[in-house]
C-alpha cells in the first residue's frame, strides 16, 4: 500500500437496507423529508470512490453512525461500503485496501473532524490535504465547519455529485440550520445538541479524546466563541 497522505470523506445520509437495488427507496431507512433521495446516494459513493482512485495516496472514509432506531447497529458508513462493494467499486476495487469506516459521526461537523481522527488512526498523521462529498447544496455548511476547525482552505476541496430531489426545500432549510450553526457552531445549545442525541439511538460514544488528544481542546469546545486553542494543523 502506497503512502496515504490525502483523505476524502464521504458523508453519510441513511442506512441501507438492500445494497443490491440501492436506487429504490425501499432499499434505505429513510426519514419522510428524505422520500424519492435514495438513488441519489449511489453518486455520493462513486464520487469518493473515484476521488480517491484518482490519487494512489489517498484514503476513502465514509462517515456515519448507526443514526436510525429501526436500523438497529446498522451504520450509514457500513452501508456506503456495501454499496461501494455491491458495485465491484465502480471499477476501481483497489480502493478497498484504503478504505476506513468512521461510524460515530451524528452531524456534518463530526463527518469532518471525526473522519480527520479516524485518518490519524490509520496513518498516525494528519492528511496534506481533505476533500469532503456531500449535496451540493451543502457546500456552505462544509466551508463553515472547516472555518470553524481552522483547515487550511488551500489543503481543502468540496465535491457536491448531486443534490436531493427537491432541492427547493432542501436550500431553503439549510439557510435556517446555517443560522441555527452560525449562532452555536459547536452544536452546544439545546436544539442542535437533541438533534445529535436523535441520531445517536444506540448510545454510542466515540474514542478519539484518547487515540487524538491534540484535538480533545476542539472537540469538548462549547462555543459559543470560535475555538482559539492550538491545532495539530496549524
Amino acid at each position: 500500500m502506497p503512502l496515504l497522505d490525502r483523505l476524502v470523506i464521504v458523508a453519510g445520509h441513511a442506512v441501507l437496507r438492500n445494497p443490491a437495488l440501492p436506487h429504490l427507496d425501499s432499499s434505505w431507512f429513510l426519514l419522510p423529508y428524505q422520500h424519492g433521495e435514495g438513488s441519489s446516494y449511489r453518486a455520493h459513493v462513486r464520487a469518493g470512490v473515484e476521488l480517491a482512485a484518482a490519487e494512489p495516496g489517498a484514503a476513502l472514509i465514509f462517515s456515519g453512525g448507526p443514526s436510525r432506531t429501526e436500523s438497529g447497529p446498522l451504520s450509514e458508513a457500513q452501508s456506503y461500503a456495501l454499496l461501494a462493494e455491491h458495485q465491484d467499486w465502480f471499477g476501481y476495487p483497489e480502493v478497498r485496501t484504503r478504505t476506513l469506516s468512521e461510524e460515530r459521526a451524528r452531524d456534518s461537523f463530526e463527518n469532518l473532524l471525526f473522519s480527520l481522527a479516524r485518518f490519524k488512526e490509520f496513518t498516525g498523521r494528519y492528511p496534506v490535504h481533505l476533500t469532503m462529498v456531500s449535496w451540493a447544496f451543502k457546500e456552505k455548511r462544509f466551508h463553515l465547519f472547516r472555518s470553524l476547525i481552522r483547515w487550511p482552505r488551500e489543503r481543502y476541496t468540496y465535491c457536491g455529485p448531486n443534490d436531493p430531489p427537491q432541492v427547493a426545500a432542501s436550500i431553503a432549510a439549510e439557510e435556517r440550520t446555517l443560522a441555527l450553526y452560525q449562532a452555536d457552531p459547536y452544536s452546544a445549545g439545546a436544539e442542535l445538541r437533541a438533534k445529535r442525541e436523535l441520531r445517536n439511538p444506540q448510545r454510542n460514544f466515540h474514542g478519539y479524546l484518547l487515540s487524538c488528544p491534540e484535538l480533545a481542546g476542539l472537540m469538548t469546545h462549547q462555543g459559543p466563541e470560535l475555538f482559539a486553542g492550538p491545532l495539530p494543523w496549524d
